[in-house]
């Protein structure tokens, strides 16, 4: 017996022995990579197409699906068919599916937009029409489809499809001065759109907004590249407190080519324009500059008036949502923090409240549209726990609730456009994405596509298991994850490292598999580290008094929680309280600077990654709605700033930005060297030239990000090998 124990043991060391470490290569060169689903854009019926390459060919198809099969039913353009061009990136299909509008060479701008060269493709001539020959934005096809419009040099142009005219709708564009059609940059980055122009269902007019820049500040960055001298990248940034650019509402009549501005009275953004399913009815969303005033707006189109139909404050600000939608008789679905949670509501066309259709202690967090045909309302929502998905229909009427995914993790729909069918995306932490087909009963038909490959892969890496738990602390309840090393014993001390993003509404404690950033935890878990996350108050999912606790005061209840998490945690005995670690981007650098700087008899070491280090130098729509202006909040901004306590300093800090970061600038990392500079405190800095707030650019750039911060980490964190230290 004592043999075969042996034997059993040396196995089982062997098989442990055998194990593999995830590297930091592995990560970035996309060996963890899952298979996705490219996104698929509904059809009408039950069918679906896809953007897909062909390797053999090197070809850009699009092709049509059936939902009811999930097999390919037809092919309709391939790029080696076309004589004008080799491939294309994007597509777009007009109403009744009869001409594509194909997009190629397309350069970025910002986030979200970029422009390129743009063809009209029919299906039943397979002809290409070249709609400009200069590179353009956002090209719509008219609801008729007898016209194509688009954005070029900040102007709105008119395509006629069937006789080649094009009219220029505005003349007034130009380059940091006037934007006509398309989303200055602020709007862009915090209201999450680009195309500011909308056609209305009769093709008779064109609803959009102006953009008049001329008052807002510039702002500049230096772009190093690789000529003898930099250039210049110059654009309009209104910071808090700043100047915003005027923004108006136009509607364009096609026939009389007349443009009419439309008086909407007092506001300060237009955040979205929406036409009804009444042709000749508009709908438009103002905020004020506190954003904690929304009107929804009916505007006549015949007569140019304007009708409040829907109102809703709020003591700390109104969230802008995309979930507008229209029904036959024009009354209309929406979806409202005022209750306290996220819930949906159906509104006569009037803007009376009919019911709310759906209520609870918990959060709506995707509509996904309604089958008029069957009064059902289908949603994703957090009913099964805020760190999780689930997908459910109801009854307009808010009765006959039924839940249409079963498995708790995140589950996450693409619908048909009729709603009979929907592609489930669901994965836990333990799970890698798997896709299924349902149909709008929530049966499901058929697996589409799994992640078996990936999990066989991973079966030969240590991988520590995810391990979600509540953390109570005096100054709340937190959802939290920790990754302990897999060779854990209970008899050590381990050194932690935390990480956390914090921002208003964010989540980072979440069911679901893993980012990059997962990789690197295990990484780091493997190097004998226990890695935690906290979602504190201020972020989101768990109602709105918790998340708008923060307003006017960002940095302040986010840092204590943190700090007062990592007290906490280091109280248990396997957690050496001595070499506690955080780390951030964007806000989370924000927040790592803010925690080592008050925190640092907490924390031994932070590393901040593009940082916010002062709202002050932040874009005026986001900071203002948490924190109103810092002519009215000074205290808020300067109270909770890492400028005003680098002296605070006593840890290891490393500082890293990209110089190119047109989102938080680099101004804001310049400014807290200063300040430490100042503080004669030592701190660490990489800067990466020209990179962007995400800082990929380039060969190898996350990787040599990736292997920086590591060292810095085994450095400034020390693990210690014996049990010497618990008493």
């Amino acid at each position: 017996m004592k043999k075969l124990l042996i034997i059993f043991i040396a196995i089982s060391t062997l098989a442990t022995a055998q194990k593999k470490d995830i590297t930091l290569d592995e990560i970035w060169n996309g060996t963890f990579r899952t298979a996705r689903m490219n996104s698929l854009n509904s059809m009408n019926g039950d069918f679906y197409s896809l953007l897909n390459f062909d390797r053999n060919t090197k070809s850009t198809t699009v092709d049509k699906y059936s939902y009811a099969s999930l097999e390919k039913v037809e092919k309709i353009v391939d790029s080696k068919d076309l004589k004008e061009i080799n491939y294309f990136e994007s597509y777009d299909f007009n109403n009744d599916e009869t001409k594509l509008i194909l997009g190629t060479d397309s350069e970025p701008i910002y986030r979200h937009s970029s422009f390129g060269i743009f063809y009209v493709y029919d299906l039943a001539s397979k002809s290409l029409q070249l709609i400009d020959e200069e590179k353009i934005q956002e090209p719509t096809f008219s609801p008729d489809s007898k016209k194509v419009a688009y954005a070029k040099n900040n102007n709105i142009f008119i395509k006629n499809l069937e006789t080649n005219e094009v009219v220029q709708v505005t003349s007034d564009g130009k380059k940091n001065e006037i934007i006509n059609g398309i989303c200055d940059w602020v709007y862009e980055e915090e209201f999450s759109f680009v195309r500011a122009f909308e056609w209305s269902g009769d093709s008779k007019n064109i609803a959009f907004l102006r953009f008049d820049e001329t008052e807002v500040p510039t702002f500049s960055m230096d772009i190093i590249g690789t000529d003898l001298y930099p250039t210049q990248q110059v654009f309009k940034y209104p910071k808090a407190g700043e100047n915003n650019s005027v923004v108006t509402l136009n509607l364009y009549n096609v026939s009389a080519e007349v443009t009419t501005k439309i008086n909407l009275g007092a506001y300060e953004y237009i955040p979205r324009i929406k036409w009804t399913n009444n042709t000749n009815l508009l709908s438009v969303i103002t905020l004020n500059r506190h954003q904690n005033y929304l009107n929804l707006f009916f505007v006549d189109a015949t007569s140019f008036t304007s009708k409040v139909v829907l109102n809703e404050t709020d003591k700390a600000y109104v969230e802008i949502q995309d979930n507008l939608t229209f029904l036959t008789d024009n009354s209309f679905i929406w979806t409202s923090e005022k209750g306290g949670f996220n819930h949906i509501y159906h509104y006569s066309k009037e803007g009376k409240l009919i019911n709310q259709v759906t209520k609870g202690n918990w959060e709506v967090t995707n509509f996904y549209g309604i089958n008029e045909k069957t009064n059902t309302v289908y949603y994703q929502s957090v009913e099964d726990g805020s760190i999780n998905r689930t997908v459910y229909s109801i009854k307009l009427n808010g009765t006959a609730k039924k839940r249409l995914t079963n498995a708790s993790g995140t589950n996450a729909a693409a619908f048909s456009k009729n709603l009979n069918y929907f592609i489930n995306t669901f994965s836990d932490a333990n799970t890698p994405p798997v896709y299924t087909l349902y149909n709008g009963n929530g049966n499901p038909l058929k697996e589409i596509l799994n992640n078996n490959v990936l999990s066989k892969k991973l079966a030969n890496y240590d991988i520590a298991k995810k391990e979600f738990f509540v953390l109570n602390t005096k100054n709340g309840t937190f959802n939290a994850w920790m990754l302990k090393p897999t060779n854990f014993d209970t008899n050590k001390k381990y050194p932690m490292f935390m990480t956390q993003y914090s921002g208003p509404g964010s989540q980072s404690v979440s069911n679901d598999w893993n980012a990059a950033n997962d990789y690197w935890y295990q990484h780091l878990a493997e190097k004998g580290y226990i890695v935690v996350c906290v979602d504190g108050r201020g972020t989101g999912y768990k109602g709105a008094d918790f998340k708008k606790i923060t307003y006017k005061e960002l940095g302040k209840f986010e840092v204590e929680d943190q700090i007062e998490s990592a007290i906490e945690l280091g109280k248990r005995p396997y957690i050496d309280s001595s070499e506690i670690g955080i780390w951030g981007w964007s806000y989370g650098g924000f927040m790592s600077a803010n925690c080592l700087f008050k925190g640092n008899d907490v924390f031994k070491m932070a590393i901040a990654v593009a940082p916010v280090t002062s709202w002050r130098f932040y874009d005026s729509i986001y900071t203002e709605r948490y924190m109103q202006t810092p002519q009215e909040n000074a205290s808020g901004y300067d109270e909770n700033s890492p400028l005003n306590f680098a002296d605070f300093l006593k840890g290891d800090f490393l500082l890293v930005h990209g110089s190119g970061d047109d989102n938080v600038h680099f101004q804001n990392s310049m400014r807290l060297t200063n300040a430490l500079i100042e503080a004669n405190k030592p701190f660490d800095m990489a800067i990466y030239p020209d990179r962007t707030h995400g800082i990929y650019e380039g060969k190898n750039t996350r990787l040599h990000l990736y292997e920086k911060m590591t060292r810095f980490i085994e450095e400034n964190l020390i693990r210690k090998t014996t049990n010497t230290e618990i008493n």
